[in-house]
């Protein structure tokens, strides 16, 4: 469970960079249907594929490594996936690119269905883009929010395939879902994985009652 907090850190920045990118685009901006694009199609993505063009993008002398000698930044290059210091920020980042568009999709469709009458008042009363962010997007897309923070943490907590497949648990990427698999099929215990597997349902539904009691599900009156 431990290392679950790269991923639910991973997860955080994920919704602030969908809320950001949602907001900004739902506004007048040149090229926005070909930037909705960008951030929605990795989503739409099989995760083996991305996982194993990541493989090939952290490798040693990869796609990331040549990237950064040709910004001048070699000296930063490293064993992303052979660190156990930096592996599961290399996996969390493929994480957030891959599911970043989900909730971007979500943001964006919630403040699409704010009326647009509101906007136009906002910016006849000389409300600019952030104060239009702050009290009327925000609270209007409040439940959305919750929901995104909901899916989040337990999918954080429920992470297994690009784990899995990009380094098989090694190297201190273990997760617990990892951990239960290899439970059930490696050290033939499968009482104890069913156990585990339990526990993390009850853990995910409890994440869920205290984010339910924090923030209840208010619908602003836009009327």
């Amino acid at each position: 469970m431990l290392r679950s907090r790269h991923y639910i850190g991973a997860s955080v920045l994920q919704i602030a960079l969908a809320l950001y990118f949602a907001t900004v685009l739902s506004f007048n901006v040149r090229f926005r249907n070909l930037f909705k694009g960008i951030i929605f199609f990795p989503y739409l993505i099989n995760g083996v594929a991305i996982a194993m063009v990541f493989l090939y993008f952290f490798q040693p002398g990869g796609t990331l490594d040549s990237a950064l000698r040709l910004l001048g930044l070699g000296g930063l290059s490293q064993q992303w996936l052979g660190d156990p210091e930096v592996i599961n920020y290399s996996l969390a980042g493929t994480s957030v690119w891959r599911y970043l568009g989900l909730n971007f999709v979500l943001f964006l469709g919630a403040i699409q269905s704010i009326p647009a009458q509101l906007h136009e008042a906002a910016e006849i009363d000389g409300a600019n883009r952030w104060h239009q962010f702050r009290y009327l997007i925000l609270p209007g897309i409040r439940p959305i929010i919750g929901l995104s923070f909901i899916l989040a943490i337990s999918g954080s907590l429920a992470v297994f395939e690009i784990p899995w497949i990009m380094t098989g648990g090694a190297n201190g990427s273990e997760t617990f879902v990892i951990q239960t698999v290899n439970m059930a099929f490696r050290y033939h215990k499968v009482g104890l994985a069913s156990a585990m597997a339990v526990i993390l349902l009850l853990i995910v539904l409890l994440v869920t009652w205290v984010q339910r009691r924090v923030v209840p599900d208010e619908r602003v009156n836009l009327s």
